[in-house]
């Protein structure tokens, strides 16, 4: 299995796990051609989720809002679903971002680990505003 493949399903693996966890149902799509990897029922209404991997630096973790295989990238669109879920093994934990925050194609979100170096207060996604769901 290729090395991206595998931290995709590991990344499903441990968003799945969150969810049950967290007492909610879970229905698994057949085939790869949709863009999200799980559907969640969460109070009553189910929701599209895409799953993603990354390690992040332990300050910034960088959230790809895209998809690519061998011929193009695609970004993410809010109309197609609810949420973007990555989990960072750096931390250990999963983060949930809305799709509210993607718009019509963002390529990138960075949430943020620990406080920044230069001194920076505004415009900031601090990370630990994102580990609910």
């Amino acid at each position: 299995m290729a090395e991206t493949k595998r931290k995709g399903s590991v990344a499903e693996l441990i968003v799945l796990r969150e969810a049950v966890e967290r007492g909610y149902r879970v229905a698994i799509p057949y085939g790869e051609d949709g863009p999200w990897d799980l559907v969640v029922e969460r109070r009553g209404r189910l929701e599209r989720v895409q799953c993603k991997y990354t390690i992040s630096n332990g300050d910034v973790i960088e959230v790809k809002c895209t998809s690519t295989n061998n011929w193009s990238t695609k970004a993410y669109r809010s109309d197609e679903i609810e949420w973007l879920v990555v989990y960072d093994a750096t931390t250990d934990r999963c983060y949930f971002v809305p799709s509210s925050m993607l718009g019509d194609g963002r390529s990138t979100i960075m949430l943020r680990v620990s406080e920044p170096k230069n001194g920076q207060r505004r415009r900031i996604n601090w990370a630990r505003d994102f580990t609910d769901w």
